[in-house]
């Protein structure tokens, strides 16, 4: 099994109100040096909730999360050399309208599906297996 850590992407459009959505999973395993991101952005809902919500800035900010994971730098990315440097800055606290959730660990026999059961449980709200 292949240990892993991984954050919740949130959308949090007011931080004050501390009021969220979760829209996304980060995962990283470090033994096999995987990181990725899966986002899922549920349009409906989070217009409901969130009316003055901009949905093309939430995807844009998705977007450079999936561009970090990947190592593409530029335009505001930041040059970290390490998956896991760039895991760190992914999962590192902020005040933006896209936030991680705290950092929790597992273990899986392959990483790429251990994210996709995550953003089952977590963003889609599958049943728990």
């Amino acid at each position: 099994m292949i240990p892993y850590q991984y954050v919740t992407l949130r959308v949090v459009p007011r931080v004050e109100r501390e009021e969220f959505v979760n829209v996304g999973v980060v995962l990283f395993a470090d033994e096999v040096g995987f990181l990725d991101a899966a986002f899922e952005v549920d349009e409906d809902r989070l217009g409901a909730l969130f009316p003055a919500l901009d949905l093309g800035a939430v995807e844009a900010s998705l977007a450079v999360v999936c561009d970090v994971c990947r190592g593409v730098t530029g335009r505001g990315r930041p040059e970290l050399p390490t998956a896991g440097k760039r895991f760190g800055w992914l999962a590192a606290p902020r005040s933006t309208v896209v936030q991680p959730g705290p950092r929790h660990g597992g273990l899986a026999a392959d990483p790429a599906v251990a994210l996709e059961k995550l953003l089952d449980r977590l963003v889609r709200r599958a049943p728990i297996r």
